[in-house]
């Protein structure tokens, strides 16, 4: 039978102190006052000790007990424990067996620990030492009590006698890990004890402690840890053992493999804490390998500080300047006087650090555009005002470039597993590494194979995560974008993730108007060189009238000229605009209804038929159309109905239909597979005075958002849904 380990404050008995005296009333209710630590307090109101009434005033401490046993001879007091003191006798009863022996299991288990302290706090022989913890360790498996402490009490038992032995050998410590072992199976180990772990992976990483032990151990800090931030010391345990196995002579192949261990051999790990574990071990060591680094450059607080608790900023030392020089020697300002050749420098500040940079003209008028918004220049545009510029001299220990590349490794290995990538993904989004490492030219080469499994990912979710968690900030994208800090190539990557991006939700007018501000320069010299995806790009922003200056124009149309598919495709978009100015031409019917199991095809052969200026109430309810129509329908200009009940149509069709049909009133999206993402968007058609979401995904947030942001909004059905 199992047993809850009794408390301070779980025991209320009245007692008597002579040894042949029975008690004569027994309370079992709670103690009405806390009691002392490590103490059994047991109160007397008697006057006389021949008296078997009241309480004891005294405690009696657990280590003063002598002897506990369970009264057993003919004609006992029922349930009555034995407790034996100097200078007498104290006797228990409690209310039934399973109270009793919960009580008497409880004060053994004080009395033992209590013993083991004193033991094991002035060791004299370690043979001794050593047999006594193993005894600990059996007492502790199998006491019958279930309780964190019957575990945790010999580890720290233990962490603090290795805390306060530093002269053992190597022997005699890995003995002692072999001998707590059992216990780790199951518990977290003491943060003394975590520093005991680091230590040996440190010293003896190819030690056999270190996989037979430690393996375990570290698994089960993965599965089950919630928070490093709490434990901070189980993080730096873990991320030592990950460079331990580094160490061994096969070094990646066993971190591989036990990466996979941690995955598991299905498809889907089964362990949901396993990633976010491995993701914080990894931005916590890689972090680690910039420190020293950081810390001379700026004033944020280092990881020994954190550990230790943050030093206020008075205590640290003052900001010293992140010089990043221009190389060329020929830049000279054209306000500067005939005796000035160069710029003075300009300090700008960027979130937590200093940059000084020498600038030309063009960066000269992008930085004073930036002060005259009040706004905080972005470190990433400082490093892009010259190539040469844009990667520091970092220069790396040896030690510090192994542990950077063992992290930079496990991340390629988790953005191989299609489970993890989208969480990995997310947690990648807000680009959490120092600066130091995102302008080191070795990191963001070899992180690049992991932007590069995220752009190859079709699933929304993942691919997504390369813009910028949020405007104003910079993302994947625009790192590793040409003329970003982190691009390396001529744009293969780019070309990538704008075609992932453009093939998913992104074809807007907000993403295209943000790459024509940005990135056009970039996007013209691909499709110079024949990729189509920048050739598509270059075709949309002429079709969607995104490039209103003339001189651009006929740029991009040379650009589309100068190629074969450029030349094609830009023929195309000439013929479909022939065909928008007939389709938009006054006449034609203005309500249509399309048959049933009507397709996207269907409906473009129908549009391209004649002409619809007149169209006002379109109905595609029961058709198989998908978002791709709503490019036919964005065309359509006098549209104030349209009805998609029953169809395919889902979350990017709403959000190109919102870009496009702000003057749309009336809109049926019942049974649609449209969810939240999709349905914000629709927060900028103004005109909207119906909007049915029957049986859709709608939550009751963005349903409250809707309607505060929809003036006209009159009728609404959400039936069905979150917000019903």
């Amino acid at each position: 039978m199992r047993y809850k380990l009794l408390q301070e404050g779980d025991i209320q008995v009245c007692v008597i102190r002579h040894p042949r005296t029975f008690l004569s009333k027994i309370l079992t209710s709670k103690f009405l006052r806390r009691w002392e630590p490590h103490h059994l307090t047991l109160a007397d109101n008697s006057v006389a000790s021949a008296t078997p009434t009241g309480y004891m005033e005294n405690s009696i401490s657990y280590s003063a007990i002598e002897d506990v046993q369970l009264l057993s001879w003919e004609n006992a007091p029922k349930y009555c424990l034995q407790l034996t003191i100097p200078g007498g006798t104290v006797l228990l009863q409690a209310a039934n067996s399973y109270l009793r022996d919960q009580w008497f299991h409880s004060l053994q288990w004080k009395k033992k620990i209590y013993k083991y302290k004193k033991v094991l706090s002035n060791p004299s022989r370690w043979e001794v030492v050593l047999k006594e913890i193993r005894t600990l360790v059996d007492m502790a498996l199998t006491s019958p009590l279930q309780d964190d402490s019957i575990h945790q009490a010999p580890l720290e038992i233990v962490s603090k006698l290795l805390s306060e032995n530093n002269n053992l050998t190597t022997q005699d410590q890995e003995s002692i890990i072999v001998a707590i072992a059992p216990l780790l199976e199951n518990n977290h180990p003491p943060p003394d004890l975590c520093e005991f772990f680091c230590k040996h992976c440190r010293e003896r990483p190819r030690s056999m402690v270190v996989i037979e032990v430690f393996t375990p151990v570290v698994q089960r800090i993965l599965k089950h840890n919630m928070d490093f931030g709490k434990c901070p010391r189980l993080r730096l345990f873990t991320q030592e053992y990950i460079l331990s196995l580094n160490e061994l002579n096969a070094g990646m192949e066993v971190v591989k493999k036990f990466i996979h261990s941690m995955h598991g051999p299905t498809g889907q790990c089964p362990h949901p804490r396993v990633l976010p574990n491995l993701v914080a071990v990894c931005l916590a060591a890689i972090y680690s390998c910039y420190e020293e680094f950081i810390n001379s450059r700026d004033n944020s607080p280092s990881l020994k500080e954190i550990r230790n608790g943050c030093q206020q900023q008075c205590d640290r030392k003052p900001n010293l300047p992140l010089r990043l020089l221009h190389t060329s020697p020929d830049l000279v300002s054209q306000e500067a006087t005939l005796t000035e050749s160069r710029l003075k420098p300009v300090i700008v500040t960027a979130n937590e650090i200093h940059v000084e940079v020498e600038r030309n003209n063009t960066a000269n008028q992008k930085m004073t555009a930036s002060v005259g918004n009040d706004s905080e220049p972005n470190l990433i545009d400082c490093l892009m005002v010259s190539p040469t510029c844009s990667t520091m001299s970092i220069e790396l220990s040896a030690q510090a470039d192994r542990i950077l590349g063992c992290y930079v490794e496990i991340l390629k290995m988790l953005s191989d597993y299609d489970d993890w990538r989208p969480a990995l993904a997310s947690l990648l989004q807000p680009i959490p590494f120092p600066k130091e490492a995102l302008a080191h030219e070795k990191f963001t080469k070899e992180l690049k194979y992991v932007i590069q499994r995220f752009a190859e990912d079709p699933r929304q979710e993942v691919h997504s995560c390369l813009l910028s968690v949020r405007a104003g900030k910079d993302g994947w994208f625009q790192l590793y974008s040409p003329g970003g800090v982190a691009c390396d190539d001529d744009g293969e990557l780019f070309a990538s993730m704008v075609h992932i991006l453009m093939g998913s939700c992104y074809k807007t007018k907000k993403f295209l108007l943000s790459l024509a501000e940005n990135k056009l320069g970039p996007c013209m010299l691909l499709a110079l060189r024949g990729n189509q995806t920048m050739v598509e790009i270059l075709c949309l922003m002429l079709e969607y009238n995104i490039i209103d200056n003339n001189d651009t124009q006929l740029q991009i149309i040379s650009t589309l000229e100068s190629t074969d598919v450029g030349k094609r495709m830009y023929e195309q978009l000439c013929e479909r605009q022939r065909e928008l100015k007939e389709l938009q031409r006054k006449g034609g019917p203005t309500r249509l209804t399309l048959p049933s199991k009507s397709t996207d095809a269907d409906l473009a052969r129908l549009l391209s038929s004649g002409s619809f200026g007149n169209l006002e109430n379109l109905s595609l309810a029961f058709t198989n159309v998908t978002s791709a129509c709503a490019e036919h329908l964005i065309k359509l200009p006098s549209l104030k109905q349209l009805n998609l009940w029953s169809t395919q149509f889902g979350d990017a069709g709403l959000r190109l239909l919102s870009e496009h049909l702000t003057m749309l009133q009336v809109l049926n999206l019942c049974e649609t597979p449209v969810t939240d993402a999709g349905l914000l968007a629709l927060s900028s058609m103004k005109s909207l005075c119906s909007l049915n979401m029957n049986s859709t995904k709608l939550s009751a947030d963005t349903y409250e958002d809707l309607k505060a942001k929809l003036p006209n909004l009159k009728e609404v059905d959400v039936r069905y849904t979150e917000a019903w």
